[in-house]
């Protein structure tokens, strides 16, 4: 099985630079994808339908923000929209799908680049989503939570770590919640088979810096521990260029 996360920074704005073409070919079984930045009734999901996608959109409540969805060719046995936390929910930061084997999240984390305000935020954000996997895992023994953490976890994920040492998704409480949250139970399964440097998931719009390769690893396919040994690979589709981000692809033995 071949799933996909894809922070598409805006799905319209992808879809005219051929996202949908890039999706026949790379033909997933499942996409979760962040900041489509579109209510559902903006977007013509036939697009997606007639590809044999069941469609489960989850936007921010303003327009033009955030928002995640889930495009999956196995209908889900139950859809869940938010994390039931209303300040996060109003952006549209979480979705997740239920199948028979296991449970998939597209999920958005905040980005504290804006500093100060949303920061603390993004701060809190991580303190209740620790908390809240925590709890699902006892319910799911088989959880995925892909999407864009916003953070790079270590050194070797960004490329220039001394320079961005004070920078916000390479903070050092960033950091050390990404070391509790992958060892509460959680594998970057990237980084369990890739341990060369300079493979990152974002590059900055400025200074071409995709061109150069300078970016930053910031989205992840996180397995937790008893679904570990379903890895079979993972990737990043560097040459895809819909956003400023690129996908990232996990293949399962199921």
């Amino acid at each position: 099985m071949k799933i996909v996360s894809y922070n598409v920074n805006g799905i319209r704005a992808a879809i005219n630079k051929g996202f949908v073409d890039w999706l026949k070919e790379e033909n997933p079984d499942i996409i979760g994808l962040q900041e489509v930045k579109a209510m559902e009734n903006q977007i013509d999901k036939t697009v997606f339908e007639d590809l044999g996608y069941h469609v489960y959109w989850y936007p921010a409540i303003k327009k033009g923000y955030s928002g995640v969805a889930i495009l999956s060719k196995i209908k889900a046995n139950n859809v869940v929209y938010g994390m039931d936390m209303p300040t996060y929910d109003a952006e549209g930061r979480m979705i997740r799908i239920d199948l028979d084997s296991f449970s998939f999240i597209s999920s958005y984390f905040p980005s504290g680049t804006t500093g100060g305000i949303r920061q603390d935020f993004k701060y809190q954000f991580l303190d209740d989503i620790y908390g809240f996997t925590q709890d699902l895992t006892q319910k799911i023994p088989n959880l995925i939570l892909s999407g864009d953490y916003n953070i790079c976890h270590r050194a070797i994920d960004i490329h220039n770590p001394i320079s961005n040492k004070n920078s916000s998704g390479f903070l050092p409480e960033e950091r050390a919640w990404m070391d509790k949250f992958t060892s509460s139970g959680f594998v970057d399964s990237f980084r369990k088979l890739n341990p060369e440097p300079h493979q990152y998931t974002w590059w900055s719009y400025r200074a071409g810096s995709r061109a150069k390769n300078l970016g930053w690893r910031i989205d992840y396919h996180m397995v937790n521990k008893p679904f570990e040994d379903r890895i079979k690979s993972a990737g990043i589709l560097a040459d895809v260029h819909h956003s400023d981000h690129c996908p990232i692809v996990l293949q399962l033995d199921i």
